[in-house]
């Protein structure tokens, strides 16, 4: 069933209306927003969380990769859905290792033992496109082989028709196609996903930054075999080494935390700051230690790209802030496509121009996790009700730059990001005076991630807040107008998959399915009368 495209659609179709519909339904019935309204609203938020991670389990595919890259978020997600999301991470289930043998011969065209002298059955990571083993070659050589997950093309294809359906349920009965580019956004989704499952893409770039970074004594990037490399298989030098974020093992090997935040610092900045491309997922897993206190990365399965045009973008806007021009921001946020065309500039303006002097008191002089955490909320402000939308490799940037920050806080808190990127950015603006700017900088781009989330789990995850500011006999019938076209649409679709699987089951004298599918028909047959009913006198009584 895991690979049948009815039972993947209906699944993930039917688990983003239920959520829209226990929102719609949360604050019809919640009017009143008090502390008590607000666990009842974390508790919802944990159900839909627990929800959704038991179906990327078990579906696998494109869910995964967005419960990853929700599970990352803690700039903007709530923590009660990111502790509920994480195991995504690191808890993929472990492909069986026959089909890894079936790929490589296949992709080989030879036994495995015509190219491997072992291989270790048991993958040593599981990814949602990849499962990683270790082996040993004829030369005797260790190496890493990354076999693409058994059918995951297939299965990422199918649930981008899914996804497609979900975006225009998102734009049809929520306020989101206004305030969103949903078919840009759709279409940055699907290219960015299908460039993950293109392994010759991911060995492109990782000798990308191996050369790039050759001198570098203080990063390794392991080599790749490219006579062993396939679409569907990577063989990459294998490395020994802890995560990043294992300070008990920095501490074994005595090896200096705030050396190694440095490192790590210059290493990402000159990527942010350069032309050329960026590591778009530097999470711990990707970045290890090894004794002698070298930093390796590994997995260039997502890479942004910073293009001069961007470069160029980046200076005016600091520029600009440096110069309070707040006028000149909108106008190079709007070159750079972040401003959707209906934002109200004005607004805009006034809200960045009042968040930055906010910052410039002196508020920033330490940027500890409680500073970074009031930033956020002030950027939730900003973008709640203005139609702000990154394209991709600005999404990645912002993302990379949130989880390097948050690695380095992990690392050494006393890092001083003012001195370290004081020499960097000034000479990347062209060697200017940027003493009084270096942290709008800095809180530029910590911001940054929050532009970029998709704004309809956004706006779903934090409507109670917007509640207060609605008019509300208004928006209240508003809500129950789209809450019952919600439920005849899906009691409509839902009827007609039941009569799919009652003709199927029909067909096959599959009895028990048969009768399980009548049931459902007559159960959404009357679900979609009901709802019919009370939403044709709901708007009777309106006139």
């Amino acid at each position: 069933m895991k690979y049948n495209i009815i039972y993947r659609t209906t699944i993930i179709v039917w688990m983003t209306v239920k959520f829209i519909y226990q929102i719609y339904s949360f604050h019809i019935r919640n009017r009143i927003w008090d502390e008590r309204t607000k666990q009842k609203w974390n508790n919802l938020l944990i159900k839909m969380a627990k929800e959704y991670r038991r179906n990327a389990i078990k579906l696998g595919g494109v869910l995964i990769k967005v419960g990853q890259f929700l599970g990352t978020r803690a700039d903007i997600m709530p923590d009660v859905f990111i502790k509920e999301l994480t195991g995504l991470v690191d808890r993929v289930p472990a492909m069986h290792f026959d089909y890894a043998k079936a790929i490589l011969e296949k992709e080989w065209n030879a036994n495995l033992d015509h190219h491997l002298k072992e291989i270790s059955k048991s993958s040593i990571a599981s990814a949602s496109i990849g499962e990683v083993y270790r082996a040993t070659l004829k030369d005797g050589s260790d190496v890493a082989i990354k076999v693409q997950r058994y059918r995951v093309q297939d299965i990422f294809h199918m649930d981008f028709k899914a996804l497609k359906i979900v975006f225009w349920i998102i734009s049809t009965f929520t306020s989101f196609g206004k305030k969103a580019d949903l078919s840009e956004l759709y279409q940055e989704l699907i290219y960015v996903m299908a460039k993950e499952l293109d392994f010759e893409q991911e060995l492109h770039y990782g000798t990308y930054f191996k050369e790039r970074y050759h001198n570098k004594s203080s990063i390794y990037i392991p080599g790749y075999y490219k006579k062993l490399c396939t679409k569907k298989v990577l063989v990459m030098e294998w490395v020994d080494g802890a995560k990043i974020t294992d300070l008990h093992f920095l501490n074994r090997h005595q090896i200096s935390s705030k050396r190694t935040a440095k490192s790590l610092f210059y290493f990402y900045i000159d990527q942010f700051l350069s032309n050329g491309y960026f590591h778009a997922d530097p999470h711990a897993g990707n970045i290890l230690m090894q004794q002698d206190g070298t930093i390796v990365i590994i997995d260039f399965g997502m890479v942004g790209e910073i293009r001069k045009q961007d470069t160029h973008y980046f200076k005016r806007l600091i520029q600009s802030l440096i110069t309070d021009d707040y006028d000149n921001v909108i106008e190079i946020l709007e070159e750079m496509n972040f401003i959707l065309p209906n934002a109200n500039k004005r607004k805009l303006r006034k809200i960045l121009e009042h968040t930055v002097e906010m910052y410039e008191d002196g508020s920033m002089k330490r940027m500890d996790t409680q500073v970074i955490d009031q930033l956020m909320k002030d950027v939730r402000h900003i973008i709640k009700d203005q139609p702000i939308q990154l394209p991709a490799d600005y999404l990645y940037l912002g993302r990379a730059i949130s989880i390097i920050f948050g690695i380095l806080v992990n690392l050494y808190p006393e890092a001083d990001l003012k001195k370290w990127a004081k020499p960097k950015i000034k000479e990347w603006v062209g060697g200017r005076s940027i003493t009084e700017s270096v942290y709008k900088q800095i809180a530029k781009e910590t911001v940054q991630p929050a532009f970029s989330f998709p704004k309809a789990m956004l706006n779903w995850l934090e409507s109670g807040e917007k509640d207060r500011q609605w008019d509300r006999e208004k928006q209240q019938a508003k809500l129950k107008h789209h809450y019952y076209l919600l439920v005849e649409i899906t009691s409509f679709i839902m009827l007609l998959i039941s009569m799919g699987f009652a003709i199927y089951a029909n067909h096959f004298a599959l009895a028990i399915l048969e009768t399980i599918s009548i049931s459902a028909i007559g159960i959404f047959f009357l679900i979609l009368f009901a709802s019919l009913v009370k939403h044709y006198y709901m708007i009777q009584s309106r006139r």
